[in-house]
């Protein structure tokens, strides 16, 4: 992963390539639709792989082509209105071309909801979307009963398909959400099974689900998306100090920097894959804590027809930029910056801020009806302070003079029958032994559970047992979740297939956040309106933009907690 600050451009646009199994030298005079033919594939997957075709093919130029050996060719699903040509021009092929790979299949003419191919099938592969096409839709759709269904904890794709006697393909076309992941509560959709020992959803309780924009993504319209990332090329390379292998090992801003752009890589990507019509741009921009150049790369670039810009970093850095982007009303995320400033229209902080992941906690405490006790030391007076003002129903332990917990008065304020959150703000790990262990002896006379407001440095040494932690099931709030999906595990491997490692949380992140905003300015009503009105999810990060006295932020929270097992799970 490191090894892609190379293939970053000194004249600071970055163009995206992808991996592929296969390179094609180009000969003089060659076509992609020469090469194309030659590899049976696609212009559209020759184009996917080297945006650079699309211009002029140069001679002794290389192509990444997609090995086709047993690949599957491209289905495309037709849509409202669509035409043979719309179809033919969005994958770069011919209508001729179609109609020879979809014979039977247009018999009777193009039908919005068909399947057909858009690149070159095999002889089985035909046959099989035929017959999908003929038959097993109709069974579907009239042919067998459909009944809601709830999902429970620990079910996944897989399972709910051998429950249903149903495909995963069928299952995901009649519950779009399911693209998301499985997650526990979701209705789905589902074939009546007779004397099926299933849970059937509630239908006053039903649970609100996460929007799925793919489901309402407007192909017809081109859109442009901008990311401005510090990588500093030009101070790397006039530093006659230290070389670039030198600044990877070292520089922990680059590194960051490097994950959250391979996390957008891959992002990218996807969009790539499913056709999303978005221009994508990425800028250098040189940042640091009194300094950018981002004024600068605005004014030598065409901003007025972009429709999102994620980045930069710092806070300072991204409010100038809304600044000067607000003329033109063009949306602007700031992806990693828990810092807030200025509120304005269009500036979305993309990270929760650390008062609502405080919030988060305490609202679990309310609907939990606990008892909550804290434990904080005297250095942490400004918890203490916030604590008390916000929240002044909660009881406060105390130490005696020699600084060890008084162990009867805490015992005086738990409640037997009844949960006791026991908030925890120590800096010392000797300290924070010693009360995890009287924690886990009261937990024999009460229902106790530790939490604290953030993972702090000192719950990490090694002398607190991670049993110690574990038993006591810690609770904290965080703006991540843990993937447990499928599809979350899939894009871990995929990550670690292309970057030899697996992605830590800034390349999630960077996957995450670049991935919703394309998805969000391909809507029909455009990046603002969605994101103020629907709420998404991701591999790791969810996002529920609100607008408080104009301050626009991500109200998705989590709370997580160590479990018995070593895992960390979500609170429920």
């Amino acid at each position: 992963m490191r090894r892609i600050v190379f293939l970053i451009s000194f004249f600071q646009v970055i163009t995206f390539q992808l991996q592929a199994q296969i390179q094609h030298v180009v000969a003089k005079g060659e076509t992609v639709f020469q090469i194309a033919k030659k590899y049976e594939v696609t212009p559209y997957d020759i184009y996917r792989l080297n945006p650079d075709a699309k211009e002029a093919l140069k001679e002794n130029t290389t192509l990444l082509i997609p090995k086709p050996s047993t690949g599957k060719a491209i289905v495309h699903e037709v849509g409202e209105k669509e035409t043979l040509y719309g179809i033919a021009k969005k994958y770069n092929v011919t209508v001729s071309d179609l109609e020879q790979w979809n014979k039977s299949a247009l018999e009777g003419g193009l039908k919005k909801g068909q399947q057909i191919f858009v690149s070159k099938p095999s002889s089985t592969q035909e046959k099989s979307l035929s017959t999908f096409v003929s038959d097993t839709k109709p069974k579907i759709a009239t042919k067998t009963a459909l009944s809601e269904y709830e999902v429970q904890p620990k079910e996944t794709l897989y399972s709910l398909t051998k429950k249903f006697n149903i495909s995963q393909e069928d299952l995901i076309k009649l519950n779009p959400d399911l693209l998301e992941g499985v997650k526990i509560g979701m209705i789905l959709k589902v074939p009546s099974i007779p004397n099926a020992n299933v849970k059937v959803k509630d239908s006053v309780l039903a649970p609100k689900n996460k929007t799925n924009l793919l489901a309402s993504v407007d192909f017809t319209e081109q859109k442009s998306m901008v990311l401005l990332l510090p990588f500093n090329i030009n101070k790397m390379e006039t530093d006659s100090l230290k070389t670039r292998s030198e600044h990877l090992k070292t520089n922990k801003f680059l590194n960051l920097t490097l994950d959250f752009y391979a996390g957008a890589l891959m992002a990218i990507d996807s969009a790539k894959v499913l056709g999303l019509p978005i221009d994508v741009k990425v800028y250098d921009v040189e940042s640091s804590k009194n300094a950018s150049n981002v004024a600068s790369v605005i004014s030598k670039n065409n901003f007025e027809e972009v429709d999102v810009v994620i980045g930069p970093f710092q806070n300072s850095t991204v409010e100038t930029t809304a600044q000067l982007l607000s003329k033109y009303n063009v949306p602007v995320i700031s992806p990693l910056s828990k810092e807030r400033g200025l509120p304005m229209n269009n500036l979305y902080y993309a990270v929760p801020s650390e008062d609502l992941l405080k919030a988060s906690m305490f609202n679990y405490f309310k609907a939990k009806n606990g008892n909550v006790v804290a434990i904080i030391s005297a250095k942490k007076t400004t918890s203490k302070e916030f604590i008390t003002k916000n929240y002044p129903a909660v009881k406060h332990a105390a130490f005696n003079d020699k600084g060890a917990l008084d162990v009867a008065l805490l015992k005086s304020q738990l409640v037997k029958g009844q949960k006791n959150f026991v908030l925890l703000e120590i800096e010392k790990a000797s300290t924070i032994l010693n009360i995890t262990k009287i924690l886990k002896g009261l937990q024999k006379e009460y229902d106790i559970q530790l939490a604290v407001l953030e993972l702090y440095d000192a719950l990490n040494f090694q002398e607190i047992p991670m049993k110690n932690l574990t038993d006591l099931k810690l609770l904290f709030p965080s703006a991540t979740k843990v993937a447990e999906t499928p599809e979350e595990r899939i894009f871990e491997l995929q990550f670690k297939k292309i970057n030899n490692i697996y992605p830590n949380a800034a390349a999630k992140k960077g996957f995450d956040i670049t991935f919703d905003a394309m998805l969000r300015i391909c809507q029909p009503e455009g990046f603002a309106k969605s994101a103020a009105t629907t709420k998404t999810e991701y591999v790791e990060n969810a996002f529920d933009y609100n607008s408080n006295n104009g301050m626009i932020t991500n109200n998705a929270t989590y709370l997580l907690y160590y479990d018995s097992d070593l895992t960390i799970k979500q609170a429920q």
